[in-house]
């Protein structure tokens, strides 16, 4: 082709698009279908430059008369957008599409709001897998017939991945093989499904060619993909946001999958016993994501051998087992937003090059780190509790000779305790070492210690003097004003075996948990809970107190929510009182989660008396312990009470 005769047809392209955009929008027609251009991604010389991208909008204005050159748009355009398909034009849309034949330069398809019935759906993707297209993108899709199994033709195709988001089915009665197969025995390399409520996906009946799956934010479960030998090639299995409860299983399912490298878990429910089945991973697995899900300690006891590249953040560790199988290849560990208490060790981590546990309840850092893990090249370790003391002095020792291997520092590396040097950076917390020779201040301790104890206890005593004056108040009034409403009933009758304070957050632990399991039965247990027992019209201080009152033993269900509840204070408060004025023993403490002291605000010091001199029960996690958690705590709370029928507390005849 002679020069003039390109730059005539540049030209003659350019005036042909130039009108189609400017000119009112005038529509492609193909067939009576007609598509808007919204590109302008034109060549605005006479060069040779070809369109690659041509996105197509559907419109309904059929006046135009306007023609399109078929050969122009499959030599052209490599990206082609289309919206709003329906039944009513998917079979101008599947007309199109047949044009791209396999040759021409169409690669790249994305269709969004596409709401066909099922054979107009099948037909859409038939096309697809018979055309030039190579990627194929589908949002948003409605699907509004029966599903029905189809012999579907997958041979001879250009297609590499196919993206699937957001799907809606109408039909709720149907074979789910016939959805499933579908897309399991596609011959393609990358498929995602996210973002649809799938709840289960077919093993491929022949070796599959997936490399790459991605199976984001859907239903699936344990089921998936057990004892499936087929995907022969996958090496990227992405699992995120589903709801996986058992880790063994999940290693159980890469088993078979001999090329699999990475596999990403997060945001799952994900759990393990020490006691289940041995875990049997992909031999090939380098890469593993379980962050966000809620492992514990044992979770080390079920991790792939041959793993480089580990993420557990935010999940419910508290510290790596000593006596784990050792990951010798791994490289990079993630145990950021955890519960550990120290720096772990790499005692089974001898290759570890960098480590992450920042936001955890680290106080004190060992030293002695970096001589154990000599290999690491950066440790982020910031944003943790610290406190600063002789202890600290050491690990802040020994940033000054890691040159710079503590990311963050020194920003990130800031103290939480004392109190008095909160927000201090490490790198400005300074002790002489006469301050850290515990020999030489022996003497000198001793009297601080004096002068520091009636400090301590002066100021305990006069910031909680208001809140503990107002407390009093508050019974004295109501005291004061049960004596004039009945002042013949000075006698308090129990009506129930115990009063329940908790905080609002574990409501679903005292509702599905506690209640049931003392109220059932014969001879139960008669509790009693704000929320039906509380008499409308009183307030809330006096409806408390008078259930104190009206129960025999007060239960309080104690985690980090407990102490940031200010009713939950009241609560304890009053029981303690009552406590103590009648010298009874009615306080039953229950630890539903483990609550760090630091987390304790400074007045809750009645809080923290009591769990260091009394007895609690502490709720197991273990399920078969449970029995004996109840029988303990049904022995605390035996007692006749006197035949009175139910009434809300403080209700009277």
């Amino acid at each position: 082709m002679t020069e003039n005769m390109k730059s005539l047809r540049n030209f003659f392209l350019y005036k042909c698009l130039f009108a189609l955009t400017f000119w009112n929008h005038i529509s492609l027609s193909v067939e009576n279908e007609l598509f808007t251009s919204v590109s302008n991604d034109f060549p605005e010389d006479g060069s040779d430059k070809k369109i690659k991208s041509l996105p197509l909008l559907y419109t309904n204005n059929h006046q135009s008369k306007a023609n399109f050159d078929w050969v122009v748009i499959q030599n052209t355009t490599e990206n082609l957008s289309l919206s709003e398909i329906t039944n009513g034009n998917v079979k101008k849309l599947v007309a199109l599409l047949s044009n791209f034949r396999q040759g021409s330069r169409l690669q790249n398809l994305t269709l969004t709001n596409v709401s066909v019935d099922w054979n107009a759906l099948i037909d859409i993707f038939q096309t697809v897998w018979s055309s030039s297209i190579e990627y194929f993108n589908i949002t948003s899709v409605t699907q509004l017939s029966d599903i029905e199994s189809y012999d579907f033709d997958y041979s001879g195709t250009s297609m590499k991945a196919l993206t699937v988001k957001k799907v809606l089915i109408t039909d709720l009665y149907f074979s789910q093989d016939d959805l499933y197969k579908i897309f399991a025995d596609m011959n393609i390399e990358a498929l995602t499904i996210a973002e649809s409520e799938m709840i289960h996906m077919l093993c491929p009946s022949s070796d599959s060619p997936f490399r790459y799956l991605n199976f984001l934010k859907n239903d699936l479960t344990d089921l998936l993909f057990q004892k499936c030998d087929k995907f022969i090639q996958l090496e990227t299995l992405i699992l995120q946001k589903n709801k996986f409860e058992s880790l063994s299983k999940v290693s159980f399912m890469t088993s078979r999958m001999k090329l699999l490298k990475y596999l990403d878990m997060s945001s799952n429910l994900l759990s393990h016993d020490a006691a289940d089945v041995q875990c049997q991973w992909a031999e090939s697995l380098t890469e593993l994501d379980l962050s966000s899900n809620q492992l514990t300690d044992a979770v080390f006891e079920c991790l792939p051998v041959s793993i480089e590249k580990l993420d557990l953040q935010n999940n419910q560790i508290t510290s790596v087992a000593k006596g784990m199988a050792e990951l010798k290849s791994l490289k990079e560990l993630n145990l950021a937003s955890n519960r550990l208490a120290d720096l772990p060790g790499c005692g089974g981590f001898t290759s570890l090059e960098f480590l992450n546990i920042e936001m955890n309840s680290i106080l004190t850092p060992s030293a002695d780190f970096f001589q154990s893990c000599p290999r690491v090249r950066e440790l982020q370790a910031g944003h943790n509790p610290f406190k600063c003391s002789c202890e600290l002095q050491d690990f802040i020792r020994l940033e000054r000779q890691s040159g710079g291997k503590l990311f963050g520092w020194p920003a990130a590396y800031v103290c939480e305790y004392p109190e008095d040097l909160r927000g201090t950076q490490l790198k400005d917390f300074h002790l002489t070492e006469l301050a850290c020779n515990t020999t030489l201040l022996l003497v000198t301790a001793l009297l601080l210690t004096l002068v520091l104890v009636a400090v301590v206890a002066f100021l305990c005593i006069y910031l909680d003097v208001p809140w503990y004056v107002r407390m009093t108040w508050q019974w004295t009034q109501t005291k004061r004003r049960a004596w004039h409403n009945h002042p013949k009933e000075q006698e308090t009758v129990l009506q129930f075996h115990a009063f329940i304070s908790y905080s609002e957050r574990d409501s679903l632990w005292v509702k599905n948990e506690l209640i049931p399991n003392l109220e059932k039965g014969e001879g139960g247990v008669q509790l009693c809970q704000h929320e039906r027992n509380f008499i409308p019209g009183k307030s809330i201080m006096e409806n408390i107190i008078n259930c104190i009152e009206k129960s025999y033993k007060s239960i309080f269900v104690l985690s980090p929510n407990f102490v940031q509840s200010e009713w939950c204070h009241y609560e304890l408060y009053f029981a303690h009182h009552k406590f103590f004025s009648e010298n009874s023993n009615s306080l039953i403490l229950i630890l539903l989660e483990p609550i760090p002291p630091f987390i304790i605000p400074a007045r809750y010091h009645k809080l923290k008396a009591l769990m260091a001199k009394r007895t609690y029960l502490e709720w197991p996690k273990e399920r078969s312990k449970h029995a004996l958690f109840w029988a303990n705590l049904r022995a605390a709370i035996s007692i006749n009470l006197p035949m009175v029928d139910e009434k809300r507390c403080g209700e009277t005849d």
